[in-house]
Parts: structure tokens; C-alpha cells; sequence
């Protein structure tokens, strides 16, 4: 699936799935810009002409602004933006959650990715082509227990979505979000543990109960995500837009009973 020529901007692609994301799409021929809160990711990794890092965090309009600039600057123009920058917000009953904690997620995962479309959207109005790809989440399908703040800010990337693409098709802009479920990695593991811990259960414990959501009972890969990501972006789906797209092995909808680790 080639990219080639194509200007891509992916923002948190210094690790995690972002850093997958940006990697298919440099295979793919594209030249890629990332950003990343932490300068050693943002940094560590990029080489050569085709990719290229800065610091910078999008949940900070004045930050998030600065890097577009730069970033649309060294590309030369802007055909894909992937809104991938998250924080997993609290895991606690809603009352104990911070103003703070509230604040900061929906800073970075609803507001970071306003602000750098705010900035791409002028470029691609006028090119009168291009392709927004948004992070949500199953849990913007879903209410979570105890991940309510999580679980809202990836509902209004749905809502973000469906608008934009609205506005957005007349100029032959794209616009669709990305609904991972389990994604093997640190976050996902880190916010699975403090369930297990509020639930008095160990991970090995507590894993069987998430994956009992899950109707082919595994959780996905990040390259999972960065393949369906690269397709969107792709002129193969290029009739493809308004849509909210899980990664997740069908994780919304399956209720089987629940099965616990050997050692419940």
C-alpha cells in the first residue's frame, strides 16, 4: 500500500502506538512528523529525511500550535493528521476524581486533537484534499466503571469526528476515527492492573474478566491499529469517511460468561 509522496503528521508517535503509526507510514513512502511530551521519545527515533521528531504537548494550545507550524513547515504541506495523543486518565469512582484529572485528560484527548486539526484543515481546504484519522476507543461506545473521564473524552472524539466529516466532505477531506479495544502494551496493562487492584484481584486474576468482553477473546497489537490506520489513509478507502472503526476483536458487543486465571 504505497504513501508515497504523502505528508503525514502523527502526533505522541515517540512510543506506543503512535510510534507503529508512524512507522508503517514511513515503509509506506511517506514523510512523517511526530510529536511527543517526552523529548527523548520525540527525538530518540527519527532519522534521516523522511521522519522527524519534536517535543511538544498537544493538551496546550499554545504547545500543539507551535509543533503544527514547524511540522507543516518541514513537510511542505500536510495530507494526513492522526489525532493519536491520549492520556488514560484516573481510574476511580467519579467523585474521587480530581477537577485536575478531569481537566487533563479531556486537555489531551479531546482538545489536543482540535487544536491540531485547526490547523491542518485550512491547508487541506485549500488542497481541497485530505485525511484526519482520530484515536477514540471502545470505551467511547461504553460505559466504563470507574473510567468515566476516559470514556467521555473518547466519546466526543466520535462526536469531533462525525462533525468534521460533515463540514469537512465538500473539500474532499476524510474524516474517521479508530476505536482500539485491548492493545497489549504498558498503558493498557498499568489501567487493567489498578482495576484488578480495586476489584482485590491480581492481573493474572483480573485479565480473564477483561477478555470476556472480547468474542475472539484476545487483545489486539498496536500493529493492528497502524495497518487499519494506514488503510484509512490510503486512496483505497477513499469513499470512506464518517466512520467510527473498532481494532478490538469485536470487544463492544460479546457477553460470554466468565472464566477466572487459575490462580482466583
Amino acid at each position: 500500500m504505497s504513501m508515497d509522496g504523502r505528508r503525514v503528521v502523527v502526533t505522541a508517535g515517540g512510543s506506543g502506538i503512535g510510534q507503529v503509526i508512524a512507522s508503517y507510514f514511513v515503509d509506506a513512502g511517506a514523510k512523517v512528523a511526530i510529536c511527543d511530551i517526552d523529548p527523548a521519545c520525540a527525538t530518540g527515533g527519527t532519522s534521516g529525511d523522511r521522519l522527524r521528531g519534536w517535543e511538544a504537548d498537544v493538551g496546550n494550545a499554545q504547545s500543539a500550535g507551535r509543533f503544527m507550524q514547524v511540522a507543516i513547515d518541514w513537510l511542505g504541506g500536510i495530507d494526513v493528521l492522526v489525532n493519536n495523543a491520549g492520556v488514560s486518565g484516573p481510574t476511580k469512582p467519579v467523585e474521587d476524581i480530581s477537577v485536575a484529572e478531569w481537566c487533563h485528560t479531556i486537555d489531551v484527548n479531546v482538545n489536543g486533537q482540535f487544536y491540531c486539526a485547526r490547523m491542518a484543515i485550512p491547508l487541506m481546504k485549500a488542497q481541497r484534499s485530505g485525511v484526519i484519522l482520530n484515536l477514540s476507543s471502545v470505551a467511547g461506545k461504553m460505559g466504563m466503571p470507574r473510567r468515566s473521564v476516559y470514556s467521555v473524552s473518547k466519546y466526543a472524539v466520535r462526536g469531533f469526528t462525525d462533525v468534521l466529516a460533515v463540514e469537512l466532505g465538500e473539500y474532499n477531506i476524510r474524516v474517521n476515527s479508530l476505536l482500539p479495544g485491548v492493545v497489549n502494551g504498558a498503558r493498557v496493562r498499568r489501567v487493567i492492573a489498578e482495576q484488578a487492584a480495586a476489584a482485590g484481584l491480581s492481573l493474572a486474576q483480573y485479565w480473564p474478566r477483561v477478555l470476556h468482553n472480547v468474542s475472539m477473546h484476545t487483545a489486539v497489537d498496536a500493529e493492528d491499529v497502524a495497518a487499519m490506520a494506514l488503510f484509512l489513509a490510503s486512496d483505497q478507502a477513499r469513499f470512506i469517511s464518517g466512520q467510527s472503526i473498532g481494532v478490538c476483536g469485536n470487544f463492544e458487543s460479546y457477553r460470554g460468561p466468565i472464566v477466572l486465571g487459575d490462580d482466583a
